[in-house]
């Protein structure tokens, strides 16, 4: 049999092998989130491509040779998401969320899509957690933002992860160091690739991020942003670090650090892994208190990371960190003959009712069957259910661990409750109430 198409080059099919370690992470984003007291936003796929073009900056990668863009049958243009913060600033300005109690603490997990080529790490389409604070300029709040990434690397025992921190400055003092870029580069312009002679006119601190080799070379010798920081900046970026030093947060200042984005303003911070190879950074952020503005909303300072799913994924694999699988089945019922197999049914249903993991045959396989299946399922316990055991009103429960058997009634608030008694754990909880604590190397 051929496939009539297979999955587009850049994706991934996430399986159900494997779609509980996602679920895994989420939960902990989600968990941490609330801790910090952020609560989750949706936005759409797609967006009207003028507000990219806006908010990301139509001088940047992204925007000029990675966004997915096409035109609808109305003649609208229109972009998949490449990145989180944009779409989610769109609808704090739509829906008025400005003026609910600040600051203003959001979340979101989401998709993106960016056309590029393929590799470990870096997909057409991959998915991002990130979170977004609006409404406030105090390097509190940076420092907050820091320690709340720092938080789910440290809950998820991944070691040797390096947080580089450094200030881009505000406009006005940017400009002044946007002089000093294109002095330094002038010199250079004949060896410059097309692209960064473009950006040498237009925003020249797109050339520190290019990643061509030799033009990545050139701006090592490029004077550094935190020599033209205005008093403002510089009083903010020792706020900042003032505040991850009474936090414990050790850090790094790399003035190279600017982002691939341009709505970022002040504090940028990546966090770095060496074991992922070439796509190092899992996280970066930083503020963007220009961004609601250009949008069309009032001025409003604001700040945020996102972290890419699956270079954690990757990460964690690397770093030999297990994570748990959860249980898939508490108890099997299996059953011989027609009234057995009902009785089965019925009974399912009731324990899953309360919340406990429970299969019985769907297929119609024979007894000894069924409890090869139960084995692949790798299920706690079992009962099998004849005329007998349901003449009788009770039957055998088998521990399929340890071979322990119990005799249990039939009636089914009575077997729930005996169940139980037996194995509290069988009983769904939260994944991370589960597994918090028992990742292990």
């Amino acid at each position: 049999m051929a496939l009539i198409t297979k999955k587009p080059r850049g994706t991934e099919d996430v399986l159900p092998r494997d779609s509980y370690r996602w679920q895994f992470l989420e939960d902990i984003f989600r968990k941490e989130a609330k801790t910090y007291g952020y609560r989750e936003i949706r936005t759409p796929v797609f967006e009207h491509t003028e507000l990219f073009e806006r908010g990301v900056g139509d001088t940047t990668d992204v925007v000029q040779k990675e966004m997915y863009t096409f035109t609808t049958k109305g003649g609208d243009s229109i972009t998949l998401r490449p990145e989180g913060t944009a779409g989610a600033a769109r609808a704090l300005l739509e829906h008025g969320l400005f003026n609910d109690p600040l600051p203003i603490k959001n979340y979101y997990l989401t998709s993106c899509y960016r056309y590029e080529k393929p590799q470990a790490g870096r997909m057409r389409e991959f998915h991002q957690f990130g979170m977004e604070c609006y409404g406030t300029n105090n390097p509190a709040a940076d420092a907050e933002m820091i320690t709340a990434a720092k938080a789910i690397f440290d809950r998820l025992q991944i070691r040797d992860l390096r947080l580089e921190i450094n200030s881009i400055g505000c406009p006005a003092c940017r400009a002044e160091y946007h002089k000093a870029l294109k002095e330094y580069f002038s010199a250079y312009r004949d060896e410059l690739c097309d692209d960064c002679r473009d950006r040498l006119e237009r925003n020249p601190m797109r050339l520190l991020d290019c990643k061509v080799a030799h033009d990545h070379q050139i701006a090592e010798g490029a004077p550094t942003v935190l020599d033209y920081l205005c008093d403002e900046c510089r009083e903010h970026f020792d706020g900042v670090k003032a505040y991850l030093d009474a936090n414990g947060v050790a850090y790094t200042v790399n003035p190279k650090i600017v982002r691939g984005l341009d709505y970022y303003t002040k504090t940028v911070f990546e966090f770095i892994s060496g074991d992922i190879g070439a796509q190092s950074t899992v996280c970066g952020g930083g503020r963007y208190d220009g961004l609601l503005e250009e949008l069309g909303g009032n001025a409003m300072p604001a700040l945020g990371f996102a972290l890419g799913i699956e270079r954690l994924l990757m990460l964690l694999e690397a770093q030999g960190v297990r994570i748990p699988e959860p249980e898939t089945c508490g108890i099997f019922i299996a059953s011989m003959g027609d009234k057995a197999h009902r009785a089965a049914s019925a009974l399912t249903t009731a324990l899953r009712s309360a919340g406990i993991q429970a299969e019985f045959d769907v297929v119609g396989r024979g007894l000894r069957a069924q409890m090869k299946y139960a084995d692949k399922l790798n299920a706690k316990y079992s009962v099998v259910l004849g005329d007998n055991e349901i003449e009788q009103g009770s039957a055998k429960l088998k521990n399929m661990r340890t071979g322990e058997q119990h005799d249990i009634s039939l009636d089914i608030d009575a077997f729930i409750e005996e169940f139980v008694r037996l194995d509290i754990d069988t009983l769904l909880t939260p994944v991370l109430e589960e597994a918090d604590g028992a990742i292990t190397e």
